[in-house]
């Protein structure tokens, strides 16, 4: 997808100004060729905090959270309109570096994606190959990542082995410490349990709810009960569309949507 596929000046021009938040969108739409998957999408993810969004299957989440670090530029005959700004840059700016605002902007997929190198070397490639530290600061920085990761006391012994030999949930936090060494300031995680067990689910939510201090997470999930249990603000998408968005506890509890309070209680989905 090229830049001249969208219309951002519009609405980098519109004279809105601009929030405190961690993200602010702003009557963003996306498109697969003809099919429109997103529409007109407005609303402001809060900083240092975990943002949830939920939905059916199909609804834009993942969509959406792939537009925020443009990993959608590279799908045939995709187009947005409308406008993203991370951090008050905008994700559209023309001569934006993307190597630069991906260390910024981490992201953690649905299925642990280890390199195919030892422990050590996952952390420890993003900081060489964009030379974010020297070298003989390197063994500070993944230590201090895989404490972040709650994975260190697991693997200290053994950095010199092969991620792909971990377990699947530990693969997810070493992703998760990988994603860290970057020093980023917002971190996406695309449904980051729904190929996990149940306890390796569990360490994770704990971890997201350590990271919240210092991070700013927007997690996709399909599992409500998750949703509840992590974050402090959610999203309801349906259609494309965003139906409702506000304090979790809020929405869990007395939703001012009826279709939000369907999903809830399981009358689809």
């Amino acid at each position: 997808m090229s830049q001249a596929t969208g219309s951002r000046q519009r609405a980098a021009g519109s004279g809105q100004p601009a929030t405190n938040g961690a993200i602010d969108v702003r009557d963003f739409s996306f498109w697969y060729g003809a099919r429109r998957a997103l529409n007109d999408v407005t609303f402001t993810i809060p900083r240092q905090g975990v943002t949830a969004i939920i939905g059916p299957s199909g609804c834009g989440k993942s969509t959406f959270l792939r537009s925020i670090n443009r990993l959608n530029d590279l799908i045939p005959d995709a187009r947005y309109d409308g406008e993203i700004e991370v951090l008050g840059q905008s994700i559209f700016a023309r001569g934006i570096d993307l190597v630069s605002f991906r260390q910024r902007v981490g992201m953690v997929f649905q299925r642990p994606n280890p390199f195919p190198k030892t422990i050590y070397e996952n952390v420890s490639y993003g900081p060489r190959l964009n030379r974010l530290t020297s070298a003989r600061e390197i063994p500070a920085l993944v230590e201090r990542c895989l404490r972040q990761a709650a994975l260190w006391d697991e693997v200290k012994d053994r950095l010199d082995d092969q991620a792909t030999g971990l377990s699947g949930g530990q693969q997810q936090r070493l992703c998760i410490a990988r994603a860290l060494a970057n020093d980023p300031e917002v971190l996406l995680m695309d449904e980051p349990c729904s190929a996990l067990d149940p306890i390796a689910t569990q360490r994770v939510e704990e971890l997201i709810v350590e990271l919240k201090a210092k991070y700013t997470i927007v997690i996709v999930t399909h599992n409500m009960q998750q949703a509840a249990r992590v974050s402090d603000v959610t999203g309801f998408f349906f259609q494309g569309e965003l139906i409702e968005f506000g304090a979790t506890d809020k929405m869990f509890t007395t939703p001012s949507q009826e279709k939000t309070e369907a999903y809830i209680t399981g009358r689809f989905g």
